[in-house]
C-alpha cells in the first residue's frame, strides 16, 4: 500500500519529531496533523490540520501516528482502528492496561497494523548488545542492573517541565511511564517479566504530581530448574548526570551498553580491562527515521511490526504491577498476563 493520506494526532514536541520525519520520507503525501484545539495556522510540514476526531476520520487517513499524551491515546486509535487507519502509537501504549485488549482485538478483526513506538529497540548500539546477549558472549547471564536517569527541567530546552506530559498525572506522566523503554527493552532481551518488586517515590522538590524516582526488581520467567534471572531498574526524573545504561552479569564474564555513547563494552572472565565490542554515537533522529521505515514497509506488506500492540500491553503490565508493589511496601506483585 502506497500512503498518500497521513494523519499525525498530537503536536508537541514529539508530534513535531514524527510530522517532520513522516514528511522526509513520504514527501508527496497529505499529511495532516490533529490538535487538541483549534489552530488557524498549519503546521510547518503539514498540508492541514484539525482538531475534532469526525474531521480525522473524514479525511480517511491510511496511516496514523498517535502522538497526544498517553491518557488520550484509546480515545482516537479506537475510532481510527474500526475506520481501518493502521497506527503507530507513541509508547506508552496508553496510561493503562484495560482498555488496550479491547484496541488489540478491534486490529486483529479489521486488519490493521498496530506498532508501539518503542524506537530504542532500533539503536544499533542495543541491538549489538542484545546480538552479544543472544550469541553467549559472557554465558549464562546471572544479573542484570539498568539504571535511567535526567533532570526533568532539562529534558526539553526552552519549555516549562511543570507544563509538560512528564510532569502530569492525568496526562499518563511520571517516571514509571515515561521511562518505559527500559522496561520494554528489557523484555526484548532478557524475555518475560513474571513478577516485579517496586518501590515508587517523589523525592525531589521539582512541581509535579507524579513519581520521580523508581527504584524495580524484575523478575523474569523461571528456567527449568526453576531459577529466575533477576533485573534490578533504577528510573529517576532528578539526576544532574543524564544517564542511561545496562550491564548484563554472566558466568564467564561482563557486558555493558551506555546508551548516550552508543558503546558495548565486554569484561572477559580472569581479565581487568573493559574492551570495546562495538562503538557508535547516536545520530539525531536515527532510531525515529528507522522505525518509520519499519512500520511503512509493515503496512505496504501487511507484515506483522517487531513492536507490537502486544508488546506494548506487556510493557503497561509490568508498569501496573510495580505500582501495585509499592502500595504494599515493595511486595512481589505478578504481572497479570503471566504465571
Amino acid at each position: 500500500m502506497l500512503i498518500e493520506r497521513l494523519l499525525v494526532v498530537g503536536h508537541g514536541s514529539i508530534g513535531k519529531r514524527h510530522l517532520r520525519i513522516a514528511r522526509s520520507l513520504l514527501p508527496e503525501a497529505d499529511i495532516r496533523v490533529m490538535r487538541h484545539e483549534p489552530c488557524e495556522t498549519t503546521p510547518e510540514h503539514a498540508n492541514g490540520s484539525m482538531s475534532a476526531i469526525e474531521d480525522a476520520l473524514a479525511f480517511s487517513p491510511q496511516a496514523a501516528m498517535i502522538a497526544n499524551p498517553a491518557s488520550l491515546h484509546m480515545k482516537v486509535a479506537q475510532p481510527l482502528a474500526l475506520s481501518g487507519t493502521h497506527l503507530l502509537i507513541e509508547k506508552p501504549l496508553a496510561d493503562a492496561a484495560w482498555a488496550v485488549p479491547d484496541l488489540l482485538a478491534l486490529c486483529r478483526r479489521q486488519g490493521v497494523v498496530l506498532m508501539t513506538a518503542y524506537n530504542l529497540r532500533f539503536s544499533p548500539s542495543l541491538r549489538r548488545f542484545r546480538e552479544e546477549i543472544q550469541a553467549g558472549r559472557i554465558g549464562k547471564v546471572i544479573s542484570v542492573r539498568c539504571e535511567i536517569g535526567q533532570y526533568l527541567p532539562t529534558w526539553r530546552p526552552g519549555s516549562d517541565y511543570r507544563k509538560g506530559v512528564s510532569a502530569s498525572r492525568a496526562l499518563g506522566g511520571g517516571a514509571l511511564l515515561e521511562l518505559s523503554h527500559e522496561i520494554d527493552y528489557l523484555r526484548w532481551i532478557f524475555g518475560d517479566i513474571a513478577v516485579v518488586n517496586a518501590v515508587l517515590s517523589r523525592q525531589s522538590s521539582l512541581e509535579i504530581d507524579v513519581e520521580d524516582t523508581a527504584h524495580l526488581v524484575l523478575g523474569f520467567a523461571s528456567d527449568l530448574a526453576g531459577r529466575r534471572l533477576l533485573a534490578s531498574l533504577n528510573m529517576d526524573f532528578v539526576r544532574h548526570d543524564t544517564t542511561r545504561t545496562c550491564l548484563a552479569i554472566g558466568e564467564s564474564g561482563s557486558l555493558r551498553w551506555n546508551g548516550l555513547t552508543g558503546a558495548v563494552e565486554v569484561l572477559e572472565g580472569g581479565t581487568a580491562r573493559w574492551e570495546d565490542v562495538f562503538v557508535r554515537s547516536p545520530q539525531i533522529d536515527e532510531t525515529y527515521i528507522a522505525e518509520w521505515r519499519h512500520f511503512l514497509a509493515c503496512v505496504r506488506e501487511g507484515a506483522t511490526p517487531s513492536i507490537t500492540g502486544e508488546d506494548g500491553l506487556a510493557a503497561l503490565e509490568i508498569v501496573e504491577a510495580a505500582r501495585a508493589s509499592a502500595v504494599q511496601l515493595g511486595a512481589a506483585v505478578a504481572v497479570a498476563s503471566l504465571p
